[in-house]
């Protein structure tokens, strides 16, 4: 059900990915309750020459960075397992990447379950059906 965006400051290594990728998908699972086998990671890159914050590139700071943009059901989740959430990422990301800037973001994205589904079928619609099943 969630879809991960995570964009990278590094050259792409379909190894690291993979290995991120089933990271994210786990933190996800644990922390914010969400179904594995519904849950989809994609990874883009951008060179770290491209990369600015704060003025320099993160190439001339010799650091990495990420951003990271889930996408769940609005109400799903507490803000308290939100920043658990984002917490466990950073400190996964920090392994992952090794001198990692501060100003790496994650933004939990609260959808409204009207407004995204997939399989051509809304969240809303979804969750109406399993309560009425459950009913």
């Amino acid at each position: 059900m969630p879809i991960l965006n995570l964009r990278l400051s590094t050259a792409p290594d379909a190894r690291q990915s993979a290995a991120i990728a089933a990271t994210l998908s786990a933190l996800t699972a644990r922390l914010l309750h969400k179904a594995p086998e519904l849950t989809s990671v994609a990874i883009s890159h951008v060179d770290a020459a491209h990369w600015f914050v704060g003025g320099p590139s993160l190439q001339a700071q010799g650091k990495a960075s990420f951003f990271l943009d889930i996408l769940i059901s609005d109400e799903t989740n507490t803000a308290a397992e939100k920043a658990a959430y984002i917490a466990a990422v950073f400190a996964a990301m920090q392994e992952y990447l090794g001198a990692l800037h501060d100003v790496s973001y994650i933004h939990v994205h609260d959808a409204r379950q009207a407004a995204w589904g997939y399989g051509g079928l809304t969240q809303q619609f979804r969750a109406v059906r399993k309560a009425l099943q459950q009913s």
